[in-house]
């Protein structure tokens, strides 16, 4: 591939990759931590919310790109592959924030009361602070899922490294399809690596000693 292809393109495809896996994040981290609160707070609200942010992670991804196609408004291209990356990335983020949230030590937050903190600062001071590490390995393991569903994007016309296995997949068995196919696949799984290591390198810079012991 770097005879044939060269590596300015698969860099660039790598890029777009990135590109899309950040946008979609961009969007589902806000959201699913705000749902999170929402359900933590309003216990009768749990059921629902949860339920579907479970069936849209049930949904085939190909089907889910295929459906905005139709879209007016989105379309062929990558509004639609954004779309469903960030509805596959909220349930993870949104279980973790409420699992987080719920093992906040009452003590602690009965502690926060006792300082006179209102329920907003109890929140942002405290709760969330000790829910994080649980959040961001929610935030993680939606980065690393969307990272693989992305590389269905450009049967759905649109970018990043999957426009190698599409090529190599209609092109197969002429030359240089496998090698096309495989040039999508490894470089997917780096750049996966690359943003584990990353996170890991996150959650040691943001957590404190105390949590993470």
């Amino acid at each position: 591939m770097s005879d044939a292809e060269g590596w300015s393109p698969i860099l660039e495809r790598t890029v777009e990759t990135l590109q899309i896996v950040l946008m979609a994040m961009l969007f589902a981290i806000p959201i699913s931590i705000v749902l999170g609160i929402v359900v933590h707070r309003v216990s009768a609200l749990r059921g629902p919310i949860l339920g579907v942010a479970s069936i849209m992670l049930t949904i085939p991804s190909l089907a889910l790109f295929a459906i905005f196609i139709s879209i007016p408004s989105i379309g062929v291209g990558d509004r639609g592959p954004i779309i469903a990356l960030t509805m596959y990335s909220i349930l993870p983020i949104l279980r973790n924030t409420v699992t987080g949230l719920e093992e906040v030590d009452q003590a602690v937050i009965e502690s926060a009361k006792g300082m006179g903190l209102n329920k907003s600062q109890r929140l942002l001071r405290v709760e969330l602070p000790l829910a994080w590490p649980v959040i961001l390995t929610g935030v993680r393991v939606a980065t690393l899922l969307v990272i693989g569903i992305s590389a269905i994007a450009p049967l759905v016309g649109g970018t990043g490294l999957g426009r190698y296995i599409n090529d190599g997949l209609q092109r197969f068995p002429d030359v240089t399809s496998v090698e096309r196919m495989w040039t999508g696949v490894i470089f997917t799984i780096l750049l996966a690596l690359v943003a584990d290591l990353f996170f890991t390198l996150v959650r040691r810079l943001t957590t404190s000693k105390g949590l993470r012991s």
